[in-house]
């Protein structure tokens, strides 16, 4: 193996969080292989916090600040896909008020 980031970047993620054998590497195109592990990147982020509600992350914060802005990062990761795939809800500005 050699020493380029490719073994960093793209052979030791696609072994280890994708568990790929060396010889389904080498027949993969590295275009494909890139695709895949970003795809696992975003499929772990879009789920990272699934099943915690607003008041549980705010108290895993206190301890750790870091978990607030991947909170964040998943909140706003997550109404974008749910904006492009239209399952997310409009609300109106009387609605907004309300609140």
């Amino acid at each position: 193996m050699n020493t380029s980031p490719d073994a960093v970047y793209v052979i030791i993620p696609a072994m280890k969080e994708l568990g790929m054998s060396w010889t389904e590497i080498k027949r993969i195109p590295r275009y494909e292989l890139v695709g895949l592990i970003k795809a696992h990147q975003n499929y772990e982020l879009l789920h990272s916090f699934d099943g915690y509600s607003a008041s549980e992350v705010a108290d895993m914060a206190k301890n750790k600040p870091e978990v607030r802005s991947a909170y964040n990062k998943y909140l706003e990761i997550n109404a974008k896909y749910k904006d492009r795939s239209g399952r997310r809800e409009k609300q109106s500005l009387s609605g907004l008020i309300k609140n």
